[in-house]
């Protein structure tokens, strides 16, 4: 009976893993010919799409519609940030160590760029389209996250402060929540084919060029990142409830993982994430809006690039990252990088046109950052989307106190 209770509770995750291992075998087996199987992936990845916009949308004006008005909106906004900022900075910083030990010398060779550059633009008007859209419609897309969130932001402080004649809305919204979630458990059915797909063909496609000149920037990576992911994701959620929390956070953030490296979006492991913190005991409403936000705002993988890029452009120009100067724009521009570039797959390139502008560096440094930008994109997607799961685990820490685990009522047995 407990055999099947386990294989009952863990079935999903199974054939997800059984997906993911199928297509990477499939991967490196035949290669770029992967491809062909790549539209299964894009139809998995489209609904998912689909479905987070107004997932997004309910879960936020929810939560916020549905705050006691005891718990102040304010003291989980200043404690986020807080939150942000910190891994963040930790984040660049153990990076900025890991180049000073392991220093990169060799001249990346000249490469084709895997997208073109978006165009550089004010920073007035940056702000602009980062925060706002000018027609209802466009508040759908998923390229402006940071938009839909804040209008989510707005309606459920309106609902909050409509009080009895906002009732029937406040009910809407909760329901809508429900109705989404359950969509998204309908989508993620069929993740172990979509998922597998496209397993298959990141590995078919990019596994080659992890071995050729880049090798050593990227290794240099990819282990950062890997003891970051294990060790200060332990220490951090140790930080939020000792060593129940550790196991909890494991436990719970396998499909999280699984899915950001599949999909190599923040925005499409919104639902694993929002389902995975909620197992973790972290109340409903720092959940709701944490996660979102994260997904915008929060990006420990993409710091740890930020500080990369920056090592591996410097050797090739022959400046060295070691002057108090040149060390506190990296961590400026680090943090700027982490706060504005998309959630999406590959997402923008502001932060290589930004790292250029600042250090007054020639054109021919954009290549090898885009290059690299591109071939981190799973680790650092892992690292920007789970790390949200932490992120809420210590906001609730620091928001609902040391015992907010045993508040919850948290059952951490299997």
């Amino acid at each position: 009976m407990e055999k099947n209770n386990i294989l009952k509770n863990y079935s999903g995750l199974l054939w997800l893993l059984a997906g993911i291992t199928a297509g990477s075998i499939v991967g490196l087996i035949f290669g770029k010919s992967v491809e062909s199987i790549k539209p299964l992936g894009d139809i998995f990845l489209n609904l998912l799409f689909t479905a987070v916009i107004p997932l997004v949308f309910f879960a936020v004006s929810s939560a916020i519609a549905n705050i006691d008005r005891t718990k102040k909106l304010g003291r989980l906004l200043t404690i986020m940030v807080v939150v942000f900022l910190s891994t963040i900075l930790i984040s660049a910083v153990l990076t900025l160590f890991a180049t000073w030990i392991f220093p990169i010398h060799q001249q990346l060779g000249n490469a084709v760029l895997p997208n073109e550059p978006e165009k550089i633009i004010s920073f007035g008007e940056q702000m602009t389209q980062l925060l706002t859209v000018g027609e209802f419609f466009e508040i759908g897309s998923r390229k402006n996250m940071l938009a839909l969130i804040i209008f989510s932001v707005l309606v459920g402080f309106s609902t909050l402060y409509a009080e009895k004649e906002g009732e029937g809305f406040k009910k809407f919204l909760v329901s809508g929540n429900e109705v989404m979630k359950k969509l998204i458990i309908l989508i993620m059915k069929l993740g172990p084919i979509g998922l597998g797909a496209y397993f298959a063909y990141q590995v078919g496609v990019f596994g080659p060029q992890l071995f050729g000149t880049y090798a050593k920037a990227l290794g240099l990576y990819y282990g950062v990142g890997a003891f970051y992911f294990v060790v200060f994701f332990t220490l951090y959620a140790f930080v939020a409830g000792g060593f129940k929390a550790i196991k909890v956070f494991w436990k719970n953030n396998i499909v999280p993982s699984l899915t950001s490296i599949g999909t190599c979006s923040s925005i499409a492991t919104i639902p694993a994430n929002l389902e995975g913190t909620t197992k973790m005991g972290v109340p409903a409403y720092i959940t709701n809006v944490t996660i979102p936000l994260g997904s915008t705002l929060h990006k420990d993988g993409s710091s740890i690039s930020s500080i990369i890029k920056i090592a591996v452009v410097f050797a090739i120009f022959g400046k060295d990252l070691v002057h108090v100067d040149t060390i506190i724009l990296a961590l400026g521009i680090t943090v700027l990088v982490s706060i504005v570039e998309g959630g999406i797959p590959n997402g923008g390139y502001i932060g290589e046109l930004l790292m250029i502008s600042a250090y007054q560096l020639p054109p021919e440094a954009l290549p090898p950052a885009m290059i690299i930008g591109t071939l981190v994109d799973p680790m650092a997607t892992l690292l920007n989307a789970t790390g949200d799961n932490v992120a809420a685990m210590l906001i609730a820490r620091f928001t609902e106190g040391k015992n907010w685990m045993e508040n919850n009522k948290l059952d951490p047995s299997p």
